[in-house]
């Protein structure tokens, strides 16, 4: 897949398209229908299969810390997209000149002019462009104008639930891990670097590695059973915790990782821990002492839980 970070890196050689833009967080099963679609309709047309995003998501610019917390970073995103068949990410910088542009503009100069396209696939409530003036019937008055098809994604259902980005985080929120990957189609994982921490977890007998969570703000939060695992690694089973440690006096949120029966060097090295299932809140300790104990009942519930019993 093509990574087309910025307008300005948008070429002549990239006009023509089928296109479907949104913030696609998570990259659920819902967005995998609406690409799955996309996909045989650039083999219809013989178009490459492109997606726009945006970086920052738009509500992140709009409520700061008060936006919705990310399900996927781009590096994430970037991968589970590839797989689903997208040839070309155009990855715009979602800016206060960007958002302030007039709709028209943004369908003239970006959607007709650089990027020709010819089947747009966007959500009836999509809006953009200055005053978020610009709707799915403007979009589908322009396409009568310049030649260009436009439809609405369909709504994909879980039971009577539709899957969207909010209710993964709603579930992920509520520590339903296994109804949140039934929405993904994925499991959910955390990715980042592994970097020096305080070394409080080597002097409770439970040495951890320590993930730096680059987002403003993470789904989850507690004591979770994981999978862990990097490139060309094997999967490796632990517990992590995810949040501030009260009882440390913690200030930014950190993913902490103890990993089962593995003894080596993390450090630097870009992990995937994949939540597998919650083991409870996140809650502060009278003592270091009372929190070992704690982490020892965690750690024998996890392993039990992998079927992986201490001794």
């Amino acid at each position: 897949m093509e990574l087309i970070r910025g307008i300005h890196n948008i070429l002549p050689a990239h006009k023509g398209c089928v296109l479907t833009i949104g913030n696609f967080d998570g990259v659920h099963r819902g967005h995998a229908q609406v690409i799955a679609n996309l996909v045989s309709k650039g083999e219809l047309y013989h178009l490459p299969v492109t997606l726009m995003t945006f970086e920052p998501q738009p509500q992140e610019l709009f409520c700061g810390e008060n936006a919705p917390a990310r399900l996927s970073r781009l590096r994430d995103k970037v991968m589970l997209l590839d797989e689903l068949g997208v040839e070309r990410l155009v990855c715009v910088n979602f800016n206060a000149k960007f958002a302030n542009q007039p709709a028209e503009d943004f369908i003239q100069e970006l959607l007709v002019n650089k990027l020709g396209v010819k089947y747009l696939v966007v959500g009836d409530d999509f809006c953009f462009g200055k005053g978020r003036r610009g709707n799915f019937e403007m979009l589908h008055q322009a396409g009568k104008k310049y030649g260009f098809t436009v439809v609405n994604t369909q709504s994909f259902m879980l039971g009577d639930q539709r899957v969207s980005s909010t209710a993964v985080r709603e579930q992920l929120a509520k520590g339903n891990l296994e109804q949140a990957r039934r929405m993904l189609g994925h499991p959910f994982t955390l990715s980042g670097r592994v970097a020096h921490g305080q070394k409080l977890g080597r002097t409770l007998g439970f040495p951890t590695a320590n993930i730096a969570l680059k987002r403003n703000v993470v789904p989850v939060r507690g004591v979770f059973a994981v999978r862990f695992f990097w490139d060309g690694s094997e999967v490796y089973e632990g517990m992590a915790n995810i949040g501030f440690r009260p009882t440390v006096n913690g200030q930014e949120c950190l993913l902490e990782v103890h990993l089962f029966d593995f003894d080596g060097d993390l450090y630097g090295r870009r992990v995937e821990v994949e939540l597998v299932a919650k083991l409870r809140e996140e809650q502060p300790f009278e003592s270091l002492e009372a929190l070992k104990q704690q982490i020892l009942n965690d750690a024998n519930e996890a392993r039990a839980l992998f079927g992986n019993d201490a001794g």
